[in-house]
């Protein structure tokens, strides 16, 4: 359904927040409210904990720094959707979670999320979701002719280093180009997931949140994830909004978080 956003008040609330040490050091995250968390709010590829907190306020909550962004390390290899989510229950156990948490994400933090959900229905009781690629939409586009060209010649020793870097720069995605070492194989990584299994596996209450002009994950991704999940789905597509509907209409991903908690605490 198409649906124009609500304008209700963004919950707020003035306790101070505090930045702890989760999974020996692995995950850095901001505590909002009271322990234990009843909410965990999870940003996007090449953001930290601050593109959440404004969505946090209001909730006791938990919003981390997922590795390699903000304060926290990254992984020491290559993890995927799966890996992340397994650093995430850690965190969560570790909070002393006192029930199965709400948890709203974005982006590459939606990827971890369903993942999560999936694995441990324990800790979590609802996904608030927006602006996640969890499918793959049409056939997968081969590597241009020239780049394959370059990878084989490098694989042999004819292309350098530095030529296939430079060849990388010129046409990778920006996310691509500002990522480095570890933090470029785990995109790499995460682009050539879907998570069909994943959706399959969530039996919570799942809210769709998305912003009709997204490009970066196309809201035709809402309908197929939709006919996957177990549990219940409600869905917002919000015209005029965009792939940051988080920070576009903030209020609409507040009111569905609040209207989960209240229903798995009833």
């Amino acid at each position: 359904m198409r649906a124009p956003a609500p304008k209700p008040d963004v919950p707020r609330n003035e306790q101070a927040l505090t930045l702890r040490s989760y999974a020996q050091g692995a995950v850095f995250a901001e505590q909002v409210g009271s322990a234990p968390p009843e909410a965990l709010f999870l940003h996007g590829w090449g953001r930290d904990r601050h593109d959440m907190l404004h969505l946090a306020r209001g909730f006791d909550s938990l919003v981390p720094d997922l590795p390699g962004f903000g304060a926290s390390p990254p992984p020491e290899g290559v993890a995927g959707g799966a890996e992340y989510a397994a650093e995430m229950s850690q965190v969560l156990e570790e909070a002393g979670v006192a029930a199965p948490v709400v948890v709203v994400a974005h982006s590459f933090g939606g990827r971890v999320a369903v993942c999560l959900a999936s694995a441990r229905p324990d800790l979590v009781g609802a996904l608030v979701l927006c602006g996640v690629p969890l499918l793959r939409l049409g056939a997968r586009k081969k590597p241009s002719l020239g780049y394959r060209a370059v990878r084989a010649g490098h694989r042999l020793g004819i292309v350098s280093d530095a030529r296939l870097e430079r060849w990388k720069q010129a046409r990778g995605s920006a996310d691509y180009k500002s990522a480095s070492g570890v933090m470029r194989d785990i995109l790499t990584k995460a682009v050539n997931e879907t998570y069909e299994a994943e959706l399959a596996g969530v039996l919570c209450p799942v809210a769709f949140v998305w912003g009709a002009d997204d490009s970066a994950a196309p809201a035709a991704i809402v309908s197929d994830a939709c006919g996957l999940v177990a549990g219940p789905v409600t869905v917002d597509i919000v015209d005029g909004a965009g792939h940051d509907i988080h920070r576009q209409h903030p209020e609409l991903l507040v009111l569905r978080a609040r209207e989960l908690l209240e229903k798995i605490r009833s």
